[in-house]
């Protein structure tokens, strides 16, 4: 349950879900925050990611094959 005063960043979360993820309106009611939330990485220490993270991930898993 929320804190009292607390909302839910409904606003934020569809931001992510269908503008970043770009999933379908179906596939955004369907998930769950938590499996939203479980796309984007975080650092080790939960965080953001650090940019030699990024740097990292980019080096990883390029997007062109």
């Amino acid at each position: 349950m929320m804190a009292e005063g607390r909302r839910f960043p409904w606003a934020r979360m569809m931001e992510l879900g269908l503008g970043v993820l770009r999933l379908s309106p179906r596939d955004f009611w369907s998930a769950t925050p938590r499996e939203i939330a479980a796309a984007f990485p975080r650092s080790s220490s939960g965080g953001r990611l650090a940019r030699s993270e990024l740097d990292d991930l980019i080096t990883r898993f390029p997007d062109d094959p």
